[in-house]
């Protein structure tokens, strides 16, 4: 046997999903078979949710009850609104989503049954409550009464209504909805492959998707877009563009929102979500971070021939929705609710305990001296 370490697991196939797939031949990311572009053109996102979770499309009759299934679980209970409401308000987003997740798998009837059943009752609660929990947080630590989810609006559209208190124009939940597809599911992705690890042990679904959300926070995953809005806040405005991301490359530092572990000449999703940026930005008559995004874009491409990943495109579509920086993987944690209990039913399936091997490079043995000899 090999004791060749694969940093990362770099190149390691570790199992098989029917879930997702970045397929060259079309140069695109899939769901079940279907580009997620295409999805994001004919779908809204709570029918790519039902895909991914499902198997296949839904129906008419099966998006509705889907839809109300959804729509029926969005409250959250007097003691989780309680919790949030004493949360410090200085807390990021992304702990409070993982605490929240925490909480409804202490108030879960079901938490510790994984028949494939439960498990999808529980991963439809998790959906639904939890961006409940993260716009009671966005209110409170602004100081506002929180907005109950309304059962007559689309996931998104409640979104909007329970963060601002009111729906925008079309196009604007428009874009949100496809950052939502985009951002839905993506193979064994750090998190995602964090969720599956705990789920072989045959813990709940609760304890796998706390651990994703821990891992989704973190800057070189899913923190990725509020750092690219951080960078772009630094630039300030156009003018500073060309210079500063010359200054950034030359004393080599980490321009975030570029690059992939699995897309070496660009991520597929990227020009959905462009698109959909340079609309929300024309809508919001916005000129600034939409000139920063080009100029940042090809002198990457030029100097070091690195692409954008999605994140790049996201963060300054969400900041000109209005979302504080420190939400926008939040909303990613919304959305990929699905993909990963999508991944942790899939790991219940077909189980076998995650334990890779490791190198030992420490000291050879040694012998224990007694105290007064050391």
């Amino acid at each position: 046997m090999s004791d060749e370490v694969k940093k990362g697991l770099l190149g390691i196939v570790v199992d098989e999903t029917q879930v997702s797939k970045v397929m060259p031949e079309i140069n695109s990311l899939t769901y079940r078979g279907y580009a997620v572009q295409d999805l994001c053109e004919m779908c809204r996102f709570e029918e790519a949710a039902y895909l991914i979770l499902n198997g296949d499309l839904p129906n008419t009759i099966q998006l509705r009850k889907f839809e109300k299934e959804e729509r029926f679980n969005r409250d959250l209970s007097k003691n989780l609104n309680d919790i949030i409401k004493h949360m410090p308000k200085k807390s990021h987003p992304m702990d409070v989503a993982r605490t929240a997740v925490s909480v409804m798998g202490l108030e879960d009837k079901e938490t510790n049954n994984n028949s494939p059943e439960a498990n999808m009752r529980k991963a439809m609660r998790i959906f639904a409550k939890t961006p409940t929990a993260l716009a009671a947080f966005y209110r409170i630590r602004k100081g506002k009464k929180i907005i109950k989810p309304k059962k007559n609006l689309t996931f998104a559209e409640n979104f909007f209504y329970m963060c601002f208190g009111k729906v925008p124009n079309k196009e604007i939940v428009k874009a949100f909805d496809v950052s939502l597809i985009l951002y839905a599911e993506h193979s064994f992705n750090v998190s995602t492959f964090t969720a599956r690890t705990i789920t072989s042990s045959l813990s709940d679904i609760h304890g796998a998707i706390t651990g994703a959300i821990a891992s989704l926070k973190g800057p070189l995953h899913g923190g990725a877009n509020e750092e690219v809005m951080h960078m772009m806040n630094k630039i300030k405005k156009p003018e500073n563009a060309l210079k500063w991301i010359n200054n950034a490359l030359d004393k080599k530092e980490v321009v975030m929102g570029f690059g992939h572990r699995v897309y070496k000449s660009g991520d597929s999703r990227v020009p959905t979500m462009r698109e959909y940026f340079k609309k929300v930005a024309k809508i919001k008559k916005d000129k600034k971070f939409n000139k920063i995004y080009d100029i940042v874009e090809k002198v990457m491409i030029e100097r070091k021939n690195i692409h954008p990943n999605v994140d790049y495109p996201t963060g300054p579509t969400y900041h000109l929705m209005g979302f504080d920086t420190d939400f926008f993987t939040p909303i990613f944690v919304t959305s990929r609710i699905t993909g990963w209990s999508a991944h942790i039913m899939e790991q219940h399936a077909a189980n076998k305990l995650i334990r890779p091997l490791s190198k030992y490079s420490g000291p050879k043995h040694r012998k224990v001296m007694l105290l007064n000899q050391r």
